[in-house]
């Protein structure tokens, strides 16, 4: 059995997380490139889960500060100002956690969302069947009929600014943005404290995506994400996979295998310390 040494990973996603001396990241144009050369990262460190995210590849490996006067804060500021600047797509996404995808990385996720060229009829469709709630039905009617919303409008035309409606409202945001519906495409001065994203229609705000997704299988869509996925991570189990991308067990499993098969990636490999089974990137024993 593989097995790979706890020195050898931390040594190269320091070198893929930017944490290395002399890589981490100092302007807004080097981010863009970042996240062009990973696919896709994180915003800021997700608790309990190792991935690239902005907050580390420019301020290190630490926890994201309460201190707004921390130099790490400067991602907040970039974030913002690049949200109407279409160099990349930022929502919370996976595991609903606020995402920066690369334009090339995009059409894959959209292609495994539940988007089939149709907007309107496709949430219908599943709004019907049950597998969204009223809110998010209302939230996507509400920016359809007006076009860009803050939240507090968008609350507003939606129904949904009482006390009561603020949980089910976040709650089915989250859903839209997860699955490739709606985005935060500008900041606003509005509510108590001047700062609200304002939300447009995915679809709507990237009037090219359908098509440019639509001739993507779902082996394709998958085989490319999981080949960034590993890129950026070098080793991962199977449950890693299937937390962050939610596929279907069964289907997630097969794209793996396919990446054993054509010799991309190692199976039952073990990590220094850990007894759980991985898999390796196969570049990592060849290096």
């Amino acid at each position: 059995m593989a097995i790979v040494s706890a020195s050898r990973l931390t040594d190269y996603r320091a070198l893929t997380f930017r944490f290395s001396p002399g890589f981490s990241l100092s302007t807004p144009e080097q981010a863009v490139e970042y996240v062009k050369e990973r696919g896709f990262i994180f915003f800021w460190p997700v608790k309990g889960f190792t991935f690239p995210n902005l907050w580390g590849a420019v301020a290190g490996d630490r926890p994201v500060t309460d201190g707004h006067d921390d130099p790490g804060h400067i991602t907040w500021h970039w974030k913002d100002s690049l949200l109407d600047q279409r160099v990349w797509y930022y929502a919370r996404v996976l595991r609903r956690k606020n995402t920066l995808i690369s334009l090339d990385a995009l059409k894959y996720f959209y292609a495994l969302s539940p988007n089939y060229g149709e907007p309107e009829l496709d949430l219908l469709d599943q709004y019907n069947q049950g597998e969204l709630p009223l809110e998010a039905k209302l939230i996507f009617e509400a920016l359809s009929k007006n076009g860009p919303l803050d939240t507090l409008s968008l609350r507003k035309e939606a129904r949904l600014a009482g006390i009561n409606s603020q949980s089910p409202f976040n709650r089915a945001l989250d859903i839209l943005q997860a699955q490739l519906r709606v985005l935060p495409v500008a900041v606003s001065e509005a509510g108590a404290w001047k700062y609200a994203f304002v939300y447009d229609l995915t679809h709507r705000y990237y009037p090219q995506l359908s098509e440019s997704a639509r001739f993507i299988t779902e082996n394709q869509a998958m085989d490319y994400l999981l080949r960034l996925f590993f890129k950026s991570l070098g080793v991962a189990s199977l449950r890693q996979v299937i937390h962050t991308f939610r596929w279907d067990a069964g289907l997630t499993i097969k794209a793996i295998e396919r990446m054993v098969q054509e010799g991309y990636l190692m199976k039952d490999v073990k990590i220094e310390g850990s007894p759980e089974n991985h898999y390796c990137l196969v570049e990592l024993f060849e290096a």
